[in-house]
């Protein structure tokens, strides 16, 4: 490993079926006034809305609801998510839901007390907050983003055709997140394999850059391998306590900014998909996976050695007899392979994208400078092209 880093995570997790009881152990430590964020209401009809309450109401909170989190959180919702902290003067947010639910909690908490406009000050001008934060815990029922362990947080903005992350600092971090796999169970069999491919997304973003032998190419390739095999499974049986487990656990470990350390990291995949859902609207993880495969045999050339050892190392390909080239290209046909029989999107035609829009995504695409070639306008209208 050749960088210099420093790794901190505050975050506290509470893991199993049982982990809800750590809500009894967070609560007394904040003020009276909780802001409950939930997206579409899945939560009330799946018996999760009840069981947070009540132990809310045994701890002696004062509940106010902030309800109707979407899938894009946009900066329309996040105004109004800001309001109703402020009206309720908020002393706990707690997000109940998957990650779109618990970046839109960190958005609000740190825009409640600014005067600034949120959108411009954190997802355009990319600032810190400059203000007093509220506390945000997550109790998590899709896994994918890596939200409940990390300071990230996506915001769209439909008027200026934008999807943008701002990923803060552990200041911004949850105090805790609650993850029970069984609250999992219930999710529909399209959102739980976006999900998946978005945790194997965040792992391949920073798996495909750096040249140096790092420790964590190492853990990136146990993670993936291990996802593959529990997708597998979960695919077959949604139910399965212990692949569902190994993927939520997966899930955290594959952004919660332990894997990056040492390394450069990528992300274009992740500006591409953004660009794509800023105008489609379309669930994330399959935006990122029907741009994958174009993306990667893009830039193949200027990292085939690493895209063999992936091929060799994650996906079984024998190398004998190959050449390298040989070897990268054929771990990235049966990944693709492994994408369709999972049930993945392989193109942003069935995502509701059009020819018309593709200057307009071309524009709404964000450079990122960390993987194996910097894109220019070019190289994003042409992977995008290979997308249709």
């Amino acid at each position: 490993m050749l960088g210099n880093f420093i790794y901190s995570n505050p975050t506290k997790l509470y893991f199993g079926k049982d982990a809800l009881n750590g809500l009894n152990e967070e609560l007394p430590k904040y003020g009276k006034n909780v802001l409950l964020v939930y997206g579409g209401g899945s939560i009330k009809k799946n018996g999760i809305y009840d069981n947070v309450v009540s132990v809310l109401k045994a701890n002696g909170k004062k509940i106010y609801e902030d309800a109707g989190v979407m899938p894009n959180p946009t900066a329309e919702k996040l105004n109004e998510g800001i309001e109703r902290a402020k009206a309720a003067k908020a002393d706990l947010i707690l997000a109940v839901g998957g990650g779109s639910v618990c970046d839109y909690a960190k958005a609000v908490s740190v825009s409640v007390h600014c005067n600034d406009d949120a959108w411009d000050k954190y997802f355009i001008r990319f600032e810190e907050p400059s203000c007093e934060i509220i506390p945000v815990g997550c109790v998590l029922t899709m896994v994918g983003t890596g939200s409940e362990m990390n300071g990230g947080s996506v915001i769209t903005n439909h008027k200026q055709k934008l999807k943008i992350g701002h990923v803060f600092g552990e200041n911004v971090y949850p105090k805790f997140s609650i993850m029970n796999p069984e609250f999992t169970f219930t999710l529909p069999k399209y959102q739980m394999i976006s999900g998946i491919y978005d945790i194997m997304s965040h792992i391949l973003e920073q798996y495909f850059s750096g040249t140096d032998d790092n420790t964590s190419d190492y853990i990136m390739e146990g993670l993936l391998r291990s996802l593959i095999h529990s997708a597998d499974i979960a695919a077959e049986n949604p139910t399965d306590y212990e692949a569902r487990s190994n993927i939520m656990w997966t899930a955290t470990w594959a952004l919660n900014t332990l894997v990056a350390k040492g390394k450069t990291t990528d992300w274009m995949v992740h500006m591409l998909g953004q660009a794509v859902a800023a105008h489609t609207d379309a669930t994330h993880g399959m935006t990122l996976a029907a741009v994958s495969i174009p993306y990667y045999k893009y830039i193949l050339p200027y990292g085939t050695a690493k895209f063999a050892r992936y091929a060799v190392n994650v996906w079984n390909v024998n190398p004998e007899g190959k050449t390298e080239k040989q070897i990268a290209y054929e771990g990235l046909e049966v990944m693709e392979k492994w994408m369709r029989k999972l049930g993945l999107v392989m193109n942003i035609t069935e995502l509701g994208a059009t020819k018309e829009m593709l200057d307009g995504m071309v524009k709404s695409t964000l450079v990122m400078d960390g993987g194996y070639k910097v894109f220019n306008e070019s190289d994003i209208r042409a992977v995008l092209q290979a997308s249709f």
